[in-house]
């Protein structure tokens, strides 16, 4: 397995991205996964991971860091735009199609948290996309409005919606908005603030587990209003008779949100819910990732084997 340092335009914002390729004797063109990360994730965390993982087997994969974020372009940083997101996904598959190592006709999409709805809505827009899997289904903007479990107080991304205005009445007078904090100083005020959920991502996002100098662990208040009127799953009956796997953790709190994709789903579709593991433990806890990528495996093997 051989990892290259690449970049592709999407919507003139450039995207920095590692590309993987297999260690294999078998002739290519070969199948190829586009990769994406949590929400203020970069390419060198779970993505990567998972990205490396897959191509072990046999998969070209490609794990990008989002516009405004990471080492990809675009102002302000740490903008969570899901309309740019789904663009990235797309841009991606794009330059796939560019690489001679990739059959074309054998793409696929695999999402994880957020990147999770964002590819759905990717898949839903884009034909050229065979089939999608997810890992810790997420879609932000759901999460933002009715919290990780499904049960926050509408009150809370009301107040999150006010300071997002008055951040924009800010920046137009030439001042500086600051940023919208994505987690507090201590695993115990993060617990206090999102239970057991809230710790295990300051765990991984906070401390040497998976701590990463440009995961940015903040987001541009701009994100919020954009989130306000987005809905990624909108788009999953488009997805049609193209498969759709999604790999839950067991004890996830964020599970409601993969069911209701599940539901909306037309076609082909499976939940595969992996005994024991949370939301984050299928970030980096090896004995959850490798039977997840078990199934990953023989989802995209079966899914990717006949060229359009």
């Amino acid at each position: 397995m051989a990892r290259t340092s690449v970049t592709f335009d999407s919507a003139g914002i450039p995207i920095a991205a590692h590309l993987y390729t297999p260690d294999t004797s078998a002739s290519g063109p070969w199948p190829a996964l586009v990769v994406g990360h949590p929400g203020t994730g970069v390419k060198e965390q779970t993505s990567g991971t998972y990205a490396q993982l897959m191509a072990e087997h046999g998969f070209v994969t490609l794990a990008f860091d989002a516009a405004h974020q990471g080492e990809s372009g675009g102002l302000p940083r740490g903008l969570e735009d899901p309309a740019q997101r789904v663009e990235d996904f797309k841009a991606a598959v794009s330059y796939l199609t560019t690489r001679e190592e990739v059959d074309p006709g054998r793409i696929g999409l695999l999402g994880i948290c957020a990147s999770g709805g964002y590819s759905l809505a990717a898949t839903g827009g884009d034909p050229r996309v065979r089939a999608v899997a997810t890992v810790s289904t997420a879609e932000p903007a759901r999460q933002f409005r009715f919290g990780a479990d499904g049960g926050q107080d509408p009150a809370v991304f009301q107040a999150l919606l006010a300071a997002a205005a008055q951040a924009r009445t800010t920046a137009a007078r030439g001042e500086d908005p600051g940023v919208m904090t994505m987690f507090p100083e201590t695993a115990e005020q993060a617990g206090a603030l999102g239970g057991q959920h809230g710790i295990e991502g300051f765990e991984y996002y906070c401390t040497p587990r998976g701590e990463h100098e440009r995961s940015a662990k903040f987001l541009a208040w701009e994100s919020i209003d954009k989130m306000a009127s987005s809905d990624a799953f909108h788009a999953i009956p488009l997805i049609g008779d193209r498969p759709l796997l999604q790999i839950i953790g067991e004890r996830a709190v964020t599970a409601w949100m993969a069911v209701e994709a599940h539901r909306r789903a037309t076609g082909p579709k499976e939940i595969h819910w992996i005994k024991g593991a949370s939301h984050v433990d299928l970030y980096d806890r090896k004995q959850y990732i490798d039977p997840a990528v078990d199934k990953l495996t023989d989802f995209f093997a079966t899914a990717l084997n006949v060229a359009a």
